[in-house]
């Protein structure tokens, strides 16, 4: 059901984005370190194919960090929650990556606590709202080297979808500000254009990606075949193994151990000392956070 909401909810919104699409070239500033042997491939995308398409994960593949983390970010500087639920929010997050694994009572308590936040408020109040937060905090960390590799697929005449769990309204904001066909992300129920408190479906993720990509690929007569695909998480292994040409970008380490072993494309835009570090970002994550938290408690009770 999360699947076919998401795809639903892209395809009433691409057209939108099509109007505005940017087809300015993007210089590919990363490193683009490749261990599959890049030179012995076939030019890809191909020209002109209109049966193939991209589809990308967001966080840590086209950008850096969550975009519900940026988008929470911006939320708690208008004042939509209150620094408790800022510190509950963080421990989830630390939670997420010490443990390594997705526990369905986090999952779910960080769920009901997101829906809490806009239950009430109008789908138009949070597009709005994304638009600024994504100047304020997303736009400086888009990744060059995958913003290269989408705009080769535009250039292409090729379609773009971003795929990710976080709210379809936000991916929608940063797939036309980046000049993409459009987003699939986790649908939000609303009635009369307020956000209701529910999901429809469950959270984009894992599986449900795969679902969205078959599903959005059918009602617009793609080959998955000639498809490709990009992520950083061993998560969406299941959407990867859909397409014809997956690619593992800035891969944690269960992804590229699985990309390895089945040949997949690797592409690495993080510096060489970030790369090298696969398995320590969970501890950085935490302390990232842990820091960002504490300075807005000081700041928040300096206010008062």
């Amino acid at each position: 059901m999360a699947g076919e909401a998401s795809a639903e909810a892209a395809r009433r919104s691409s057209q939108d984005l099509l109007d505005g699409l940017d087809t300015k070239d993007s210089k590919d500033t990363g490193d683009t370190r490749d261990t599959a042997g890049q030179d012995a491939e076939p030019q890809f995308p191909v020209l002109g194919d209109d049966r193939a398409a991209a589809f990308f994960d967001l966080d840590n593949t086209v950008m850096q960090g969550a975009a519900l983390f940026h988008f929470g970010r911006g939320l708690y500087k208008r004042k939509f929650f209150e620094t408790r639920d800022l510190a509950r929010f963080a421990w989830q997050q630390a939670w997420f990556r010490l443990a390594g694994v997705e526990d369905p009572e986090h999952m779910q308590d960080a769920r009901d606590s997101a829906l809490s936040i806009v239950k009430g408020h109008r789908v138009a109040e949070l597009q709005s709202i994304g638009e600024e937060i994504y100047d304020e905090y997303m736009a400086e960390r888009i990744w060059p080297g995958t913003r290269a590799l989408a705009q080769a697929h535009l250039d292409a005449g090729q379609r773009v979808w971003l795929v990710t769990a976080a709210p379809v309204e936000i991916a929608q904001v940063i797939a036309r500000r980046l000049g993409l066909t459009g987003a699939l992300g986790t649908v939000a129920e609303s009635f009369d254009g307020v956000y209701t408190g529910r999901l429809v479906g469950e959270p984009l993720h894992g599986p449900a990606k795969a679902e969205a990509v078959r599903a959005l690929a059918a009602a617009e007569g793609l080959d998955l075949d000639r498809c490709a695909a990009y992520s950083d998480s061993h998560n969406d292994i299941p959407m990867l193994s859909l397409v014809g040409h997956p690619y593992a970008i800035n891969p944690d380490s269960k992804l590229r151990k699985h990309a390895r072993r089945l040949d997949w494309r690797l592409r690495d835009y993080r510096t060489g000392r970030k790369a090298a570090k696969v398995g320590i970002p969970a501890a950085a994550g935490v302390g990232a956070v842990a820091g960002g938290t504490a300075a807005a408690i000081a700041l928040h009770r300096r206010r008062r």
